[in-house]
């Protein structure tokens, strides 16, 4: 049971979690980064992280993604860690 209850104390120190919806721009899979627009028409690039460097494989750039993004405790982006199609 101290193991269950110590996965969840370390995921909390990494930071929070946000969703984002908007639209591929590019995949750069040698950098690990994509650059997406937000609903706002804003341009963004993120690093790559966790589950989301495979999951970019399958995204094209025009497709609509909703993206979870890493943020340490200060509420700065780390990075995206899923990326969901739809």
């Amino acid at each position: 049971v101290a193991l269950v209850l110590a996965i969840p104390a370390a995921a909390l120190a990494a930071g929070k979690t946000h969703e984002m919806k908007g639209k591929v721009v590019s995949v750069d899979a040698k950098a690990n980064t994509m650059t997406f627009t937000d609903e706002k028409g804003e341009s963004h690039t993120a690093p790559l992280m966790d589950k989301a460097i495979k999951e970019a494989a399958g995204v094209k750039a025009g497709e609509e993604v909703t993206i979870t993004c890493q943020d340490t405790d200060k509420g700065d982006h780390q990075g995206i860690t899923k990326i969901k199609k739809g």
